[in-house]
């Protein structure tokens, strides 16, 4: 058993958003231990979920800052122009930046933002990271923070960072309660080769039964173009789907995207995830903050929940570091405090659009799709509008941290 450890703050989580708050606290001068309960190595193995995500321009600026974005840039599709359409009938909108403002984000595998992430925290020296690990016990008081693993090693803190994800048991053993509901729907993933490329175009094409996203991904050694595909079903659904032969399941999909990529077949294994909505109102407590997932996960439908945890890393980063540079204590109340009204709204606003999105597109019929596609045409012919649009998906918006602004 190795002996206990003490540092100024101890990270529950070592996903992507606990990995990102701790290079962002060693490269402000300020220690963490990481705690993480995965295995590093099953984690980026080949085709170990077959997830990708969009980073947006605000997340890009970060990794910038944090020097991840020259490992990151030749993995990445930029997103030139988003296409949204009710069902692929006329009155879509299209989203394409102003010249100048470069892309609308990135879209990369999970696998290659976890190598990276772990890449540049094993180059930090105020980085310790546990992974394999199980938390026993979680203790917090006026003097500080301890956890306790299941081997018996102590580890001591200034503040204690819940980023444990959706499930996050530091959330729910410090009594926060979340707003939450199940949307009744599963997301299956799958990667997609297509014999038309995808010109850097993401697709979200709403059906009654959920939205189908076609995400486009940098092309593959033997020049294969790629996208991710999200597709949502109904969770009553779902078993079937996920039971179709590849070739019944390829042609399901064909025909809900049309030819927008030609002929698609189906590259690596399917898997599913469960959609749900939750969010705290509260993201501190004593001696403890959220972040990510672990204070509010909603509907990929916008695909910003990642992007959204990634906001909150950087806003936490700026107040602990100001706070330490005035003499404060990182765990000290009024340092939590400006940290959770920065997020506040931020995040409830995010979260109730993307839950707004989700029910007014599933509402099945003629006349809802022929007002929302009337809606669509309507805001494809105001660019301001277009512009806030595109502004909030690109996370620019609002006052933002200076790890968010650009380098």
């Amino acid at each position: 058993m190795s002996e206990d450890l003490t540092s100024d703050i101890v990270i529950i989580g070592g996903g992507l958003v606990g990995m990102t708050l701790a290079i962002g606290l060693a490269k402000a001068g300020i220690p963490s231990v990481v705690i993480d309960s995965s295995d590093p190595f099953a984690q980026t193995a080949d085709g170990f979920d077959g997830r990708a995500s969009a980073i947006s321009t605000a997340s890009w600026n970060l990794y910038s800052h944090l020097g991840l974005a020259d490992a990151l840039e030749p993995l990445g599709c930029p997103i030139d122009s988003i296409a949204v359409t009710d069902g692929m009938k006329p009155g879509r909108i299209d989203f394409q930046p102003e010249p100048g403002d470069g892309s609308l984000g990135r879209m990369f595998a999970n696998r290659d933002l976890r190598i990276a992430m772990y890449d540049a925290a094993a180059k930090e020296d105020l980085i310790t990271f546990l992974p394999n690990a199980r938390v026993a016990e979680r203790e917090r008081d006026a003097h500080g923070v301890s956890v306790t693993l299941a081997d018996g090693r102590v580890i001591k803190g200034r503040l204690m960072v819940g980023a444990e994800g959706r499930a996050s048991p530091t959330r729910d053993e410090a009594g926060f309660t979340p707003a939450r509901w199940s949307y009744g729907h599963r997301a299956m993933i799958v990667g997609l080769a297509h014999s038309k490329p995808h010109n850097n175009v993401a697709w979200e094409i709403f059906y009654p039964a959920g939205p189908f996203a076609l995400l486009p991904l940098l092309d593959d050694a033997d020049g294969n173009h790629r996208s991710a595909l999200v597709w949502t079903v109904s969770e009553k659904d779902a078993p079937g789907a996920m039971a179709l032969p590849d070739g019944a399941f390829r042609s399901a999909v064909q025909e809900r995207m049309g030819d927008v990529l030609g002929t698609v077949r189906l590259m690596g294994p399917r898997s599913s995830w469960p959609l749900n909505f939750h969010h705290t109102a509260k993201m501190v407590s004593d001696r403890l903050a959220l972040v990510g997932d672990a204070a509010h996960g909603m509907h990929p439908i916008a695909g910003q929940g990642l992007n959204l945890g990634l906001r909150d890393v950087a806003a936490l980063v700026e107040v602990l570091t100001e706070g330490m540079r005035l003499g404060l204590d990182p765990g000290d109340a009024q340092v939590l405090a400006r940290y959770e009204r920065w997020r506040a709204t931020d995040t409830f606003m995010v979260s109730a659009a993307t839950d707004v999105l989700t029910r007014l597109f599933g509402v099945p019929g003629r006349i809802p799709s022929a007002i929302r596609r009337l809606g669509m045409a309507g805001v494809q012919r105001l660019p301001a509008l277009k512009r806030f649009f595109m502004d909030e998906a690109r996370g620019m918006s609002g006052t933002l941290p200076s790890l968010l602004q650009p380098a």
